[in-house]
């Protein structure tokens, strides 16, 4: 018979016992920054979630008018676009936006939309002196102006003042480009509050696209981002990284209504495991293995007596990370040259922090509620003084490429994102059958999912 014990603490204040995340803030090296050390969670409630909420059709409908127009969304990378007439082709949500660098290096973002029979403007992106529709030769300039209209004598009822093309707004932080189609909410920097305080340590402006690689995914977008939003499922899915991963000892924080971020601990033990059972040299010998930012088995990292692998792995990043990059990292943390800070900025948008080589992940609905395009980044710091190289095109699987085939993203990252899609198709199937259409969260481990899907409940109660 299943264990249905009562529960023992107040809602949302059960944790996982062993070393958790304050133990290893006061054990560092270095003395880390006052927000790593605090504690943000909020209990939500411990209700369930409906599985229409990935099914419905009609829910994926009120999420395209009521909450896409309204939230900022990342669209671009600066090194994307570094070049006057540079274009970015964005697109999701049934929009299409022309991200455009402007003669005096702003951005601005117009519909990618002809005004005369409705034809998208451009499919792809890359450079162009203006924007030709290929139906007609309808023209405009870059900064939206109407350049030309052929046949102009069939044309004497249209001004060009009024064939201006349409703009979204858009705003720029940390190397990042953001659109948002409807006026008026939060400003960027309102909206992403407090992640811009927190990355001016890992300095995102810093760094460049150094991979790029996508997959069409057969599952909804908001159950995709969700398995990247809790790390305890390593103790199924990758078990290979449990000999370094402190999963279960993850901290989780929420910020407002945006933002949100988990902690999780790497060149630890997984608290799954027993401690006493390996030592701390197996410890690093599995991360240099297993963790795809590690830096690979070529490392000779040796465990001195009486010291942990965590700060043995550390000292070696510390030293290293300065040697690659250019950047002296001796106020940098042991938790920000090991761990996976892996941030979320509603709706789809998850930006890694630390000095780690940085993850980035897109989740854009591709192009229902039944599949995803699922975009991985690798963001490189550049040296000081070193040319900034244009980010690569972005490398799109087929339908049976495995993210193995990623070779630039390292075979021991592209397995772990092998696992987690392996996973997601089924996940979208039972939701689906679902005979109690219920999906029920932890109330610690999973509250960033449930912090997601409160914030979407607003828009669409504000804007639907």
């Amino acid at each position: 018979m299943a264990d249905d014990t009562t529960r023992a603490v107040p809602a949302g204040t059960a944790r996982c016992p062993g070393v958790g995340w304050d133990d290893l803030m006061r054990e560092d090296t270095v003395d880390p920054p006052a927000f790593m050390k605090q504690e943000a969670y909020e209990y939500m409630g411990s209700a369930p979630l409906a599985t229409e909420r990935y099914t419905s059709p009609d829910f994926f409908r009120r999420e395209l008018a009521a909450m896409w127009p309204n939230v900022w969304q990342f669209a671009a990378r600066e090194e994307e676009l570094p070049d006057p007439g540079d274009v970015v082709v964005y697109e999701n949500a049934g929009r299409s936006y022309l991200v455009t660098r402007q003669a005096d290096g702003s951005v601005r973002a117009f519909h990618n939309v002809c005004l005369h029979r409705g034809r998208k403007l451009r499919l792809d992106s890359g450079w162009s002196k203006d924007f030709k529709c290929p139906f007609h030769g309808f023209t405009w300039n870059t900064n939206g102006s109407l350049k030309e209209i052929p046949c102009r004598w069939d044309f004497g009822h249209l001004r060009d003042a009024d064939m201006q093309l349409p703009e979204a707004q858009v705003g720029r932080w940390g190397g990042y480009i953001f659109v948002k189609e409807n006026d008026g909410g939060a400003t960027l920097e309102e909206y992403l509050a407090p992640l811009p305080e927190h990355f001016m340590r890992w300095r995102h402006e810093d760094c460049v696209t150094g991979a790029w690689v996508a997959k069409v995914i057969h599952a909804n977008w908001k159950a995709t981002a969700e398995a990247f939003m809790e790390a305890w499922h390593s103790v199924v899915t990758h078990p290979q990284i449990l000999p370094f991963t402190g999963d279960a000892n993850t901290r989780y924080n929420v910020y407002g209504d945006h933002v949100n971020v988990a902690y999780t601990p790497f060149a630890v033990m997984s608290p799954h495991l027993d401690p006493a059972a390996h030592p701390q040299q197996w410890i690093i010998d599995e991360f240099l293995k297993y963790n795809g930012r590690a830096g690979g088995t070529d490392l000779d990292v040796k465990v001195p007596e009486g010291v942990s692998a965590r700060k043995a792995m550390a000292a070696m990043n510390r030293q290293r990370f300065t040697e690659m990059f250019g950047h002296d990292h001796s106020h940098a943390t042991d938790a920000e040259l090991l761990d996976a800070f892996t941030y979320n900025v509603f709706p789809n948008f998850a930006p890694w922090g630390g000095f780690m080589p940085n993850i980035v992940y897109r989740w854009r609905p591709w192009p229902d509620q039944d599949s995803t395009l699922m975009e991985v980044r690798l963001l490189m710091r550049v040296p000081p003084g070193a040319e900034r190289p244009r980010a690569p095109v972005m490398r799109l699987l087929g339908e049976d490429e495995p993210w193995t085939a990623a070779g630039e993203l390292g075979h021991a990252l592209a397995s772990v994102f092998e696992q987690d899609m392996a996973n997601l198709p089924y996940v979208q199937d039972g939701l689906k059958v679902s005979k109690n259409n219920r999906v029920q969260l932890g109330d610690y481990q999973e509250i960033r999912i449930r912090h997601f899907h409160r914030t979407l409940d607003k828009y669409l109660s504000r804007f639907g």
